[in-house]
Parts: C-alpha cells; structure tokens; sequence
C-alpha cells in the first residue's frame, strides 16, 4: 500500500480539509536528528511544531532537552502546564507578560529571556516589579551568526542581534550580570544562512555552488568566532547552555567545541522548504487534504481552498506542495487560491469530485496555524487525534 492509499483509507470517515502527522515518518525524522547531532542534546523549535501534545512526543524521545519558544506567552502557557527548560528565542516588548513572568519564581526557574541589547534590559526592568520584590530573570544573549565578507558589502543569514564580537558580548554580559535581578543563563547564536538554506537547490547548478561555497566560508569564519565570543562570554558569566544551528546545519554545529546543544523544528515534520539539503533526507509527516470540488477542463481539478503560503519573502517557494497523487501542478495564473485552487497535469485525469489531493506545507508549524487538528496516523490508522495551538484556543502571533 502506498502513502495516498494509507492516507486515504486512514481518513476515510473524517471531510477535508484536514490535517495529518505520519507518526511513522515524524519517528523517522527524530532519530535522524539525533543521529546528526551525535549525542548532543536538541531543543526543540516549537514554531515549527505548534501542537503541545506533539510537542510532548517529542520531547519523550531520547536525545531531545527543552523548548525554544517562540512569544514569552507562549512560553508562559507551556510552563503553566508542566513544560520546563524553556528558551525564548526572540526579544520581547509584552509588558504585561513580562509582569507575569516576574511575579512568579516558578516561572522564572523554567523560562530564560533573549536579549541583544541593554535597551531590552531597560525594557524589562521599566516593565516589571522592583527587583527586591520580584524573582530574578534568565537571560540568553541573541549573537549576530550572520556571513558577511567584502567589507561589509555581503552578507547572509538573518537580520537579528547587532552582536557580533567578542568585546561587544562581553561587555553586554557584563551589563547583565552588574543589574540586580538579572542572571545571564546562556548565549544562542542561529547560522540562518547555513540552517535555513538548502545547499541543492533545483534547476540552477551555478547557484547550487555558490550557496555551499558561501556556506563553507560562513562555517570556518563562524567556529572561530562563535568560540571566541563564548570564551568572552564565560569570563563573566557561568553559562548554562550555548545554542546553535538549525535542522539544516545540525551535524555541522555540533562540532563546535563552544556548542552544548542544537536547535532543530523543521526537521520532524519535513516540510518542502528542506528537500534541498544534500547532508540528509527526511521524510515528508505532516500534510494536509483538499477536496477535488470541480473538473473544469481536461486534465484539470479545481481543490477547495489551499492559499495556505509560508512567511517569507514572496515567491513560488512559499507555496504549499501538490504532494499526492504525484504529478499535479498549480495554474501559473492562479497559483494557491484562497478559496479554491486550480490544479493541472496529467494526474487530475483520474481525479473526481470528492476525491482527496495531499499537500505539503512550505515550512513547518505555519501550518497548524490553518488546522485546529492534527490526526495521527500510524500504518493506516488513525491513532490519536490531537489539538494545535489553535485547537487550544491560542494564537501567539
């Protein structure tokens, strides 16, 4: 029996649109990771999962330690209900979270805050209590991994923390230790350029090779200097834990002697966006279906909904995937429609009106942000269903 035949038999009673996670491949994709990361522990991108249940899978895996949260509520609920070692991995400006937070040590022993600047200090101590009636906060300092060369006229990886050397971290760490009220628990630093950028990408060879040239330089320049800025760092401060790399750039990550552990989110459900990697292949879990509500030409079906794209910069990357059946592709005039999708190609011969088309999200969790369900399917069962962020009645963003 293949994929579709097991999805389809699996979903037979359920109408779409729905959601899935193949167990099976998600389990597969885990112990990949782990292989990767070669005993060192990952935490888990919750941005990229969005389902605490599966989020609770997850983390009752070998090899996987704590949460990389994305909002401080966010990361808020998740401590209220039992999740510990939590890392929020982007500054925050919510006072009113902020308030909580401080108002209770519990929290406070489980939750470490992302900073990158003494202006996110000044933020937060004008936000909460005074420091002799509040417990003290954790922070993590957010260090710029991005690639720059040519003077400074290049550059990859994402626009995040201004930090780049070791003086400028030290001296922030300094400032962080010297503020009552505060503990400096760990520095994280994300290679988005190494991560988040498959080194494969199709049809175009030449870029192909400028990518793995760019990123080879970007990992030699990095170990040095991600190295030094711990060193700087651990002058001053007893760190807990040094965060790097991405589901793309596991392997390479843990090498560094500076890393104690790796963060990885996409990886477990292996959405389009990492096809492109030659270092690992994973298996596609989470997909979603659409009903085949008209057949207005030949070769041609038309799929309720389906504009479900990805964050980003816009462009055909962003779409989700006609995954199955193979074959069919989107109308170059309509692409993903908000509410119906024209699909084309040979395939949509067979297809009639009620019949499912499977689809893969673009990037990972952005997709429970559509579904309040995710169905677990084992084989070609439906094992457990079980609630996304959304089907807990939470939007963080």
């Amino acid at each position: 029996m293949d994929d579709r035949q097991r999805y389809d038999r699996a979903t037979a009673d359920l109408e779409p649109p729905f959601a899935i996670l193949d167990l099976a491949a998600l389990r597969a994709n885990a112990a990949d990771l782990v292989r990767r990361a070669n005993g060192k522990p990952i935490r888990v991108a919750s941005k990229s999962i969005r389902s605490r249940p599966v989020l609770e899978r997850i983390l009752a895996m070998d090899g996987f330690r704590g949460i990389m949260a994305f909002t401080l509520p966010e990361a808020l609920w998740l401590a209220s209900r039992g999740h510990r070692d939590i890392l929020v991995a982007y500054p925050t400006a919510d006072r009113e979270a902020l308030a909580d937070l401080a108002s209770d040590p519990r929290l406070c022993a489980e939750i470490a805050l992302t900073i990158d600047s003494p202006e996110h200090l000044d933020f937060i101590e004008a936000a909460v209590e005074p420091v002799t009636a509040r417990a003290e906060i954790r922070i993590c300092l957010d260090i710029d991994a991005g690639f720059v060369t040519l003077g400074g006229k290049f550059r990859a990886g994402a626009l995040r923390s201004t930090i780049r050397e070791p003086e400028q971290a030290a001296d922030l760490a300094a400032d962080v230790s010297k503020r009552p009220g505060f503990r400096l628990v760990g520095l994280m630093a994300y290679e988005a350029q190494i991560a988040g950028v498959g080194d494969a990408p199709p049809g175009n060879a030449a870029f192909a090779r400028a990518i793995r040239l760019m990123q080879a330089r970007s990992a030699r320049e990095l170990i040095i200097r991600r190295g030094r800025i711990v060193n700087a760092v651990r002058q001053v401060a007893d760190l807990e834990f040094v965060n790097g790399g991405g589901t793309g750039s596991v392997e390479r990550t843990v090498r560094e002697k500076a890393i104690t552990e790796v963060a990885a989110g996409s990886g477990f459900f292996h959405p389009r966006l990492f096809d492109f990697y030659r270092g690992f292949t994973g298996h596609p879990a989470a997909l979603f279906a659409l009903p085949v509500v008209r057949r207005p030409g030949l070769n041609m079906v038309t799929v309720l909904g389906g504009g479900y794209l990805a964050s980003g910069a816009a462009g055909p990357s962003r779409l989700p995937q006609p995954y199955l059946p193979a074959g069919l592709r989107f109308s170059p005039d309509e692409g993903a429609g908000e509410v119906q999708t024209p699909l084309i190609g040979q395939a949509a011969e067979d297809l009639r009106v009620g019949d499912r088309v499977w689809f893969r999200h673009a990037k990972a969790g952005e997709l429970c942000e559509r579904f309040d369900t995710l169905h677990l399917i084992d084989g070609s069962s439906i094992v457990d269903s079980v609630p996304t962020y959304r089907g807990e009645r939470k939007t963080f963003l």
